[in-house]
């Protein structure tokens, strides 16, 4: 994988799940951000939101243990730019996908918030082993921590009462820091086993 491979990457996600936000945001404004819980009494409850913070910390800080992570999680440049673009979009797609409609499915069938949890966490680290294409270190370490990931966001998902906010602006975070990081460590073949 080239710089250039990274690129494509990352303008194939604002493509794929842009033009989903764009056009549903343009069919009903406020649905739409009333759907996500931006716009509504339900914003998520005051523990959401610190258990999201602390969801964005814990997993940047692990991350960060990648030295590529670590030197462009702050760094602005044009990647970074296009990273940023590419987390909002990921953000809310990723998070309707994973938490809303898996989640709101498994609940209104009437599956235990255990078998939620699981099942969304697990789902969103079985697609994030498309890392591992082109590096099964990558797509294993992938799997593992974004499984984790997807637990945390899935009890804070739980915890602010079905509100997607605080589980999107903690996801959009850890995407725009981490991601130009691990895709660079992924071209150079630096992502070990986790």
């Amino acid at each position: 994988m080239n710089k250039k491979s990274i690129y494509i990457i990352l303008i194939s996600m604002i493509f794929l799940w842009g033009s989903f936000v764009v056009v549903s945001f343009f069919s009903d404004p406020m649905g739409f951000i009333s759907y996500l819980g931006f716009a509504n009494s339900n914003s998520g409850t005051a523990l959401s939101w610190a258990l999201a913070l602390l969801t964005v910390i814990l997993y940047c800080f692990s991350a960060a243990k990648i030295s590529e992570v670590k030197y462009h999680m702050f760094k602005m440049d044009r990647l970074k730019v296009v990273a940023i673009l590419a987390a909002v979009f990921a953000g809310i797609m990723e998070e309707v996908i994973y938490r809303k409609w898996i989640m709101d499915y498994l609940d209104s069938h009437d599956f235990s918030v255990i078998v939620q949890v699981s099942l969304s966490g697990l789902a969103f680290g079985i697609i994030h082993l498309l890392w591992g294409i082109k590096n099964r270190k990558a797509g294993v370490n992938a799997f593992i921590s974004t499984s984790l990931l997807g637990f945390a966001l899935a009890i804070v998902y739980l915890v602010s009462e079905r509100s997607l906010a605080p589980c999107i602006v903690a996801h959009f975070m850890i995407t725009a820091l981490i991601e130009p990081g691990l895709l660079v460590a992924a071209k150079e073949d630096k992502i070990g086993y986790w």
